[in-house]
């Protein structure tokens, strides 16, 4: 038996469809404006939503937007009825995140085919979200020990040393070896939050309506933090003078949250100085691609990357790891790409061994 709130101005349309949905087998519960049935909503916590749009103190659009910001429900099944046959209303509220419609009058059967069809995409989308952590748990399983215990040998074994050799280590000795305890444990850190990101990435990709909440944060003046996020990784390399950063936009922001943006710069601008030698350049920059899109440029002239490599950018390997001995899963440019696209963006990647890489990407904008 399923939860379902029905919402309409209109008695005898709730009255009715209640009917309907109770002699089906669902729980219902009703209300005759957004603002009532909000509250309802928090109390009865439904599986499903039924609502007009066109209603007196919140509309059906409003209602809507409330229940996809409030966490406990934004993944709720939300079909709008709808007097307004014209593709305007309906796109509207397709775009505010409803996941179906019913034009009304609609018949018994046209409810109860549209309603069964929400909870056997929800079924599907599960059986997917299912097979997806499977397949993550098992990548875990394969990768995660070996990452973990490189990183905590190199840990133990510097401990080890310092412990027995304490009274012969001279002071700029000792601050060396601490310093490699501590660079071991930031990067066992960086390994857990990679794959932690990357799981929750996972569950919120097969999910509209969690993807729609994403756009709902925002970051205020992006340009300005690509400034100051690549100039603190280059100074971390030693590397000011390599880096060239272009484009400056004042009076936007971006349609994702400050956290997803910086862990994108971060991951992308660390790699482009890690894969590239010293006295070679790193260059970024920021330019709008239409009235909806910024685009962003990380070019380096370093090792480069060979088709397969690329193609391969959302599985979960290292990239050469038996060659160059890497650090880490290799899980940034993956993490990345996934956090664009899920913001509709676009993210595309040109290399070339021994020549270098170029990562474009977009993310939504607004102006202020």
């Amino acid at each position: 038996m399923s939860k379902i709130l029905v919402v309409d101005d209109a008695e005898y349309i709730l009255e009715t469809t209640a009917a309907i949905l109770r002699y089906e087998g669902h729980e219902v519960e009703i209300a005759d404006n957004g603002k009532t049935a909000f509250s309802i909503a928090i109390q009865f916590m439904p599986d499903l939503i039924l609502s007009d749009i066109s209603m007196p103190e919140m509309d059906g659009y409003q209602f809507l937007e409330k229940i996809r910001y409030e966490n406990s429900l934004n993944s709720t099944h939300f079909i709008f009825l709808t007097a307004f046959a014209d593709k305007t209303n309906i796109r509207l509220g397709m775009e505010k995140g409803a996941d179906d419609y019913l034009i009304k009058p609609f018949s018994r059967d046209e409810l109860v085919a549209a309603i069964n069809a929400q909870f056997k995409k929800h079924q599907k989308v599960e059986q997917q979200l299912e097979e997806k952590v499977t397949r993550l748990g098992k990548s875990i399983i394969t990768i995660l020990p070996h990452e973990f215990r490189t990183v905590l040998n190199q840990i133990s074994g510097t401990a080890k040393f310092i412990n027995v050799n304490y009274r012969t280590v001279n002071h700029e000795e000792l601050v060396e070896l601490t310093q490699d305890i501590i660079s071991s444990s930031e990067r066992l850190l960086k390994i857990t939050e990679n794959y932690l990101i990357y799981a929750r990435l996972e569950s919120l990709a097969y999910s509209n309506t969690k993807r729609l909440v994403l756009r709902s944060f925002k970051t205020d003046e992006p340009t300005a933090l690509v400034h100051d996020i690549s100039q603190i990784i280059a100074d971390r390399f030693a590397r000011l003078d390599d880096l060239e950063v272009y484009g400056t936009f004042n009076d936007i922001y971006l349609e994702v949250s400050t956290d997803s943006f910086h862990k994108i710069l971060n991951e992308l601008i660390e790699n482009a100085f890690y894969f590239s030698e010293k006295g070679t350049k790193v260059i970024i920059s920021a330019s709008c691609k239409n009235d909806s899109f910024i685009e962003f440029k990380i070019k380096d002239y370093g090792r480069g990357m060979s088709e397969e490599h690329i193609a391969s950018i959302g599985a979960m390997i290292q990239f050469e790891r038996d060659i160059y001995e890497q650090q880490g899963v290799g899980l940034g440019l993956t993490i990345s790409k996934k956090i664009v696209e899920m913001h509709d963006g676009e993210f595309t990647t040109e290399s070339k061994v021994g020549i270098g890489t170029e990562i474009t990407f977009t993310l939504p904008y607004k102006r202020n």
